[in-house]
């Protein structure tokens, strides 16, 4: 196929359409006057108020983001710590480890769920958003821990060595050389984990308490019922502030390169 003839912007266009077309109807049906999703009735905004006044949805959004927040923090945290660590040892053992550190990634999640319910019930846990908490953090970590350790594999180490050199201990050689180098792989393996924790339905139903709900578990319980189009207004409000955090990130990157 050439590069610019027709047949290829066909496809390209055919794969921009299967990709976004169900955002959009979301978006268009999120303003539909009518609650059953089948015909576009007119144009309303009175489920944009509903779900202004619906406390469950409002609630279980809460509770995603808090979870997402902090398991992504305490993942960030325990996944640098863990690339760092892998990067600098040299035992016969590192593959065994690196391997086990990936772990979970690679176990279906149904099977994860289970074990994690199991453990949470020996250790006598009461199910709730602390064991969420948990494991989120466990399916978390190795986006991170892949993330650093590939920038890791690619940074020069005599930079940290240089500064050992002159007199900077160990901590204050992470903190100002290898911290700054590694930041972005820290923020790209974070915000893929907080997509991740966002997203997840399957553990967190095993793991979850009776009187918690997050936002996929609430979506995932009206299927019975039937989603409403409140829901369509909730994840339009939500794409729209992500693309939003994306042009503010581009707006501070292309100032912050012009500034240089």
């Amino acid at each position: 196929m050439k590069k610019n003839s027709k047949l290829s912007g066909f496809y390209l266009g055919l794969i921009f359409v299967l990709m976004y077309l169900p955002i959009a109807v979301v978006i268009v049906f999120s303003f539909n006057e009518s609650k059953l999703p089948v015909r576009f009735t007119g144009f309303s905004l009175k489920w944009y108020q509903e779900l202004i006044h619906d406390d469950a949805i409002l609630e279980a959004l809460g509770n995603s983001l808090f979870l997402g927040v902090v398991s992504c923090l305490v993942s960030a945290v325990i996944g640098t710590l863990g690339a760092v660590g892998l990067s600098r040892i040299h035992w016969k053992t590192k593959g065994i480890l690196e391997y086990i550190s990936i772990m979970p990634l690679m176990i279906p999640e149904i099977i994860l769920g289970m074990v994690l319910m199991a453990f949470f019930y020996m250790m006598n846990l009461p199910f709730g958003m602390l064991t969420l908490l948990i494991g989120h953090t466990v399916f978390c970590v190795p986006y991170i821990l892949m993330e650093v350790k590939a920038r890791l594999a690619g940074m020069d180490p005599s930079l940290e060595e240089a500064a050992r050199d002159l007199g900077a201990r160990p901590i204050r050689a992470f903190w100002d050389i290898t911290l700054p180098l590694i930041m972005p792989a820290v923020l790209s393996g974070s915000l893929l984990a907080f997509a991740m924790s966002m997203d997840d339905v399957v553990i967190s139903i095993f793991i979850n308490g009776p009187r918690l709900s997050t936002l996929p578990i609430k979506v995932y319980t009206q299927l019975k019922t039937g989603v409403t189009p409140e829901i369509n207004a909730l994840c339009t409000i939500m794409l729209a502030v992500t693309i939003l955090i994306l042009l503010v990130y581009n707006l501070i990157k292309h100032f912050s390169t012009e500034r240089k």
